[in-house]
């Protein structure tokens, strides 16, 4: 038995040759994911595995810098790592070496302005020199380091990038008017910030504090440990002079260290589940691939099997032959997707390097749980699709198969398969329609669940939805393609689940594009509307990646020509009744001008009397309305009580409080900055943007946007989100794909007598050709459609449970592109049917008849 399944491999080279293609995309997805992001994780912690080389102890305030949120500084108070706290830690017995370190974000712009490398990986910091002068984190290749406020250093990598020299005068950009000042030196570095395309800036300790901190204070404190005394006794030593405050943060170099690695295999874990997800959509849709060619080979081999039987084979030989055929299926296509995933996996790595020639790469790396998982996975789905098709070939009766050629689906397995569809169908939509019902969170589970068991309940009422939803396109079928139109539809309602199983490998894809797509319509719109409904002025200043303005960006856009009014929009966090709150402040003069608030009681004007505006959620929450008083808890530990002057509709750019700028200060000194709101005199003119983009000395990393602008930011952002999905979609789609080749290949050779009756009786070359490819349309319209319906439906059941966090949410149909997911879904099938529709039209009329 097991010499005749291998021989029915060899045999069905042809016919398996799709299924085999579709285990070994699936496998090499999952092989090129886990080589990927094991060689990846390996380059990033060997990367970082120098940060803390000369680090025994490290004391960090989180408070400080312009990138700190502005809830960190309002409850940060007064403590801070100053020169006094230098000095006390440098006096501990096991201290060798104290460095007080200046950290914060520092652009550097190249000779046309524009920053080099990314936002994100730009550093500044602070030249430590010892007594000889020298700063041996920072050792200089060229020049020295700098001395005063009119001097900086650069990393080798960006004095390179930029054709910087000893000499040159260099443009920085902090998070205010852009600074220049001249390159003194330049020096090597091991920073992971730089090994990964980023760049650091050297100022001298003062100059590093005034334009990243505050003058005399610090960032970071890094402790050497005196020989013979361990980083733990030192940190026990350092502790009790540290304040005892949240926001600072005391680790051993060797604890810090292994929590980067943490952190990084953690980042690449979370990429890696991702990218196996979408592995696992393409082997599920594979699934039906592998069960339909192994029923249909059942069905083609009926004689064949009866046989065996009529011989002596007993039901368990027949079931352990096929499962042997997918046994060796699986093996090979395991094996071939090792390979390519090995490929894909090195691909991926040459990719990113293009990318970013500064990300960190290595050796790949392969290790022998990708070789296991790989084939392991390649195996298991392959027999497990087969193991009812094996089933169902053991129950073929010996002498009743001999005399037919096709055994007849039973109505009764058909009834019991819609009444448990239709079971699981209607419990799926009701636990989605409870989830969406919530408008919460909570929702979240029960649609998960519902749709997962909505998604199984379609898949197994499929056949008996091909019926009535074929027939009704039939009129359209004979009316494009005549007779070849009607045979088309007839073919694909004779056997319900064949055309379901070859559909449910498209629903899935179509099912997963579509409701993504529905919510990003649907959040996208959700956000623009958010961002700018309230926005009455026509640009926004703000600084990139969520940076705090300096306070001297304000004055000077309101000094701009072309500016009519503008104002500060500050952030701050204060308890309201002792609940915390985020506090949006601005200019009560122009606040009127910039934004527009709409109140359902009080006046505007009340801002400008000390009041505070509440929006609706926070009023019904704390018991508030126009009039009444609430107690407030300052972050310089004070209290008081503020008047509450109106209430305004939840919803903008406005947060739950509103308060004028002026009351701010009054307990932030220096309040956290988030953008500038202008209105111009002419409106929202061209002029007006280089205007204030001159203010702030054309500053690379300080944008001025548009209303649209806005817009365009998040688009481009929800659009980046989507097309990545869609690319690792792209994967089961193509199985999909192959799917389709496959029935319809092996479907012409199991009707080649009756395509032989066809020609035979006057049906042309074009007719059969056209008679495929109209079945692979229908086939593949069919599964479109209902992914499209049930993707829609999911979507919009998992916009509910979002309405709570994301306001005036809505789900927006954009209608046109799923038209275009459907007209493609056709196009598809078009494209399958090119082999098959190419095969039958040349099958002899003869040799087809004759076929027994």
């Amino acid at each position: 038995m097991y010499r005749t399944a291998l021989r029915n491999v060899l045999a069905h080279k042809g016919r398996l040759l799709m299924t085999a293609l579709a285990v070994m995309l699936g496998t090499a997805f999952v092989a090129g994911t886990m080589v990927f992001s094991d060689t990846f994780g390996k380059a990033m912690r060997d990367n970082s595995s120098k940060s803390y080389s000369d680090v025994s102890v490290q004391v960090v305030d989180y408070s400080a810098g312009a990138r700190a949120s502005a809830k960190l500084k309002s409850e940060s108070g007064n403590a801070s790592l100053t020169d006094a706290t230098v000095q006390q830690l440098a006096a501990l017995p096991g201290t060798a070496n104290a460095r007080g370190v200046v950290s914060g974000f520092t652009g550097v712009a190249d000779r046309s302005g524009n920053l080099i490398g990314q936002v994100w990986a730009a550093k500044g910091a602070n030249f430590a020199p010892a007594a000889d002068g020298k700063d041996p984190r920072y050792p200089m290749a060229e020049g020295q380091g700098p001395k005063n406020s009119k001097e900086i250093a650069l990393d080798r990598k960006t004095a390179d990038k930029a054709g910087y020299k000893i000499g040159d005068t260099v443009r920085i950009a902090i998070n205010g008017p852009v600074i220049e000042a001249k390159l003194t030196g330049v020096f090597t570095t091991d920073d992971p910030v730089v090994n990964s395309g980023g760049t650091l800036t050297l100022f001298d300790r003062a100059t590093a504090q005034q334009l990243l901190l505050e003058p005399g204070h610090f960032s970071s404190i890094v402790l050497t440990a005196k020989p013979g005394t361990s980083e733990d006794a030192l940190l026990a030593q350092v502790q009790p002079k540290v304040p005892s405050d949240q926001h600072f943060d005391v680790e051993t170099g060797a604890k810090l260290k292994a929590d980067e690695q943490e952190m990084i295999t953690k980042a690449t874990d979370g990429m890696r589940t991702m990218l196996l997800v979408f592995a696992g959509i393409s082997l599920f849709v594979g699934i039906f691939i592998i069960a339909n060619t192994f029923t249909m080979l059942v069905a083609q081999r009926t004689k064949e099997l009866a046989l065996l039987r009529a011989i002596g084979a007993s039901r368990k030989q027949v079931t352990r032959s096929v499962l042997v055929e997918a046994l060796a299926i699986g093996t090979i296509a395991a094996l071939a997707g090792l390979l390519a995933g090995i490929g894909i996996g090195a691909g991926m790595q040459s990719l990113m390097s293009r990318l970013n020639e500064n990300m960190p790469h290595g050796t790949l790396v392969i290790k022998p749980l990708t070789i296991a998982v790989t084939l392991a996975v390649g195996v298991l789905v392959t027999v497990v699709s087969a193991l009812l098709p094996a089933l169902r070939a053991a129950r073929i009766a010996p002498v009743a198969a001999m005399s037919s050629g096709d055994q007849p689906t039973s109505q009764k397995s058909l009834l019991v398969r819609n009444a448990i569809g239709s079971a699981l169908t209607a419990g799926g939509l009701a636990l989605i329609g409870f989830g969406a019902s919530t408008g919460n969170d909570s929702g979240r589970l029960p649609v998960g669940l519902g749709a997962l068991l909505a998604l199984i309940g379609v898949f197994v009422l499929l056949p008996l939805l091909s019926r009535p939803v074929v027939a009704l396109i039939g009129p359209l079928l004979r009316g494009l393609g005549g007779t070849p139109g009607k045979l088309a539809q007839q073919n694909a309602v004779r056997n319900p689940r064949r055309t379901a199983s070859t559909a449910a490998a498209l629903t899935i894809g179509l099912t997963l594009v579509s409701g993504l797509t529905v919510i990003g319509a649907s959040v996208g719109g959700a956000i623009d509307k958010a961002v700018t409904s309230s926005m009455k002025s026509d640009y926004i200043v703000s600084g990139a990646n969520h940076m705090s303005l300096s306070e001297q960006v304000p004055g000077e856009i309101a000094k701009a020509p072309g500016v009519a009014a503008s104002s500060a929009v500050t952030t701050a966090n204060w308890k309201f009744d002792g609940t915390g709150v985020t506090i949006t402040g601005m200019d009560a003069g122009s606040f009127e001008q910039l934004v527009e608030v709409k109140l359902t009681s009080g006046a505007a004007a009340a801002l400008g009397q000390g009041k505070v505006l509440v929006d609706q959620d926070l009023a019904t929450e704390l018991h508030l309305t126009a009039g009444s008083t609430v107690a407030v808890s300052y972050p310089d530990q004070s209290t008081g009580q503020l008047t509450v002057g109106g209430v305004y509709e939840k919803g903008g750019m406005l947060g739950p409080v509103l308060l004028a700028n002026s009351e701010v200060a009054k307990h932030e000194p220096k309040p956290y900055i988030t953008d500038v709101a202008v209105k111009g005199k002419d409106g929202a003119t061209a002029a007006l943007k280089r205007s204030l983009k001159d203010a702030t000395g054309a500053n690379p990393v300080i944008d001025v946007k548009s209303k649209q602008d806005v817009r365009d930011e998040f688009s481009q952002v929800i659009t980046f989100a989507l097309n990545l999905m869609y690319g690792l979609l792209a994967m089961s789609v193509l199985v999909a794909i192959l799917g389709v080749i496959n029935t319809l290949a092996m479907s012409v050779f199991e009707r080649k007598r009756e395509i032989g009756m066809l020609r035979a009786i006057g049906l042309d070359r074009r007719g059969i050709k056209r008679m495929v490819r109209l079945e692979s349309v229908v086939i593949s319209l069919f599964g479109a459609g209902i992914g499209l319906l049930l993707g829609c439906f999911i979507a919009w059941a998992i916009n509910g449970t979002l309405k709570s966090s994301l306001s005036g949410l809505t789900t927006v149909l954009p209608f046109g592109q799923l038209a275009l997911f459907l007209a493609l879904a056709g196009v598809v099938g078009l494209v399958a049917a090119i082999w098959p529709a190419r095969r039958a039209s040349k099958l002899d009329i003869l040799a087809s008849i004759k076929t027994d």
